[in-house]
């Protein structure tokens, strides 16, 4: 019996082992981003490497931006895993704006936001949308394979369909899937599916910089999501305009501030093609809308480049004068390719924080510079110390904007 027992227990072990190995080289995506000066690097603990030659020789190809190697993942140097294809992007140049605008998104079909019961005609009360597999943070975009754009073309199609039931399709987590579902016919004599939806959203925040040899800009340093959901809106296309702005609410313990501003009646900057965990991004139309400086052109930082320490970010606050403020790195994570707080940092400009009391709503996406280097952007405050927050590396709003990850 105890020679069973060993026999089990090493075969728990050695699935154990496997398991977390296949873990491991899963975590180790198939394509990765690079700029020039920046290198490859893998769990070489778990015995997974990369021989230093194959860097260097294997299939190499040019593109318009980047330049593409496929380099091979070996187990203890002898054992091929995969193919991982590694774009190394050139040394970019931006120039780091600071200027509040304002956005507007209208979504890839329709968001659904909440849900509810339904009275019927008939008194009762009913669910459409139960079973079906849809949940709030989803995308409706189309019915019957007719495209859904709209609020108001949901709407109609629903009551077009007098209680038939209708294919959906829609957006679940970046897959697209298919259901049926039947309206309800209510009191009023309309169709509703039990679905609160909503097609567009708008609001402000700071365009961090623009690419000159591209005509494109990033903002913001994180995605913009649904106050209801609080998941990714998934857009279809979106503007970006200058804002007024209205007011300043300084920010204390327990109590983040925020800038108040107007989108309505301003002039157009560009579009907005991406919203991302990382940013916003699109093309400027209207360069001269921005009031940047274009001599301030500076390189994008590697991440060996950042020390903690002294540095600045540009915001602006008084209606297209972006002022230059300092701060201060107090801790970088260099290994942070996941989410947009690779940088901890602190307000340290007297003027800054008597008009904000330090990172205030509507700053995010102020450029940080250290050493003439655009090195990244304010993304998060925390909400009992306002003085203090977090950053994105610059080089993840690069890569992203050129739809790598």
């Amino acid at each position: 019996m105890w020679k069973k027992n060993i026999k089990r227990a090493i075969l728990i072990f050695i699935l154990i082992i496997i398991y977390i190995y296949i873990i491991a080289i899963d975590a180790i995506p198939n394509q990765i981003v690079i700029f020039e000066g920046e290198s490859v690097k893998v769990n070489s603990a778990m015995g997974l490497g990369i021989k230093e030659e194959e860097a260097v020789t294997t299939n190499i190809e040019k593109t318009s931006d980047a330049t593409t190697k496929t380099l091979k993942l070996n187990l203890f140097e002898n054992i091929f895993v995969k193919d991982i294809n590694v774009s190394v992007l050139p040394k970019t140049t931006v120039i780091p704006v600071g200027n509040i605008a304002g956005v507007k998104l209208y979504t890839d079909g329709v968001l659904v936001v909440g849900m509810s019961e339904i009275e019927g005609v008939d008194a009762k009360r009913y669910k459409p949308y139960e079973n079906t597999g849809i949940e709030e943070g989803d995308s409706i975009i189309s019915i019957n394979q007719n495209t859904i754009s709209s609020t108001d073309e949901l709407i109609e199609t629903v009551n077009r369909s007098e209680g038939k039931e209708i294919k959906l399709k829609y957006i679940h987590e970046e897959e697209t899937k298919e259901c049926s579902i039947t309206p309800v016919k209510t009191g009023d004599n309309e169709y509703k599916l039990g679905l609160w939806v909503r097609d567009s959203a708008a609001g402000v925040g700071t365009v961090t910089y623009y690419e000159p040899s591209t005509k494109t800009f990033g903002a913001l340093g994180h995605g913009i999501t649904d106050i209801d959901t609080e998941e990714l809106i998934h857009i279809a296309s979106g503007e970006f305009v200058t804002t007024k702005i209205l007011n300043i609410i300084k920010g204390e313990n327990g109590v983040p501030g925020k800038i108040q501003g107007t989108v309505e009646n301003q002039k157009d900057i560009g579009t907005i093609s991406k919203n991302t965990k990382y940013g916003i991004y699109g093309t400027v139309k209207n360069l001269s809308a921005l009031n940047i400086d274009t001599s301030r052109e500076m390189e994008v930082a590697l991440r060996k480049e950042i020390k903690t320490g002294k540095a600045t970010i540009l915001c602006s606050l008084d209606n297209q004068k972006v002022e230059e403020y300092e701060i201060e790195i107090e801790k970088i994570d260099t290994q942070n390719s996941y989410n947009n707080k690779s940088m901890k940092i602190k307000v340290t400009d007297e003027r800054l924080l008597e008009k904000t009391g330090g990172i205030i709503q509507g700053m995010s996406g102020s450029p940080i510079i250290q050493n003439g280097k655009f090195v990244g952007a304010v993304t998060h405050v925390l909400v009992n110390n306002p003085q203090e927050g977090y950053a994105v590396f610059g080089d993840m709003m690069i890569k992203q904007s050129k739809e790598v990850s």
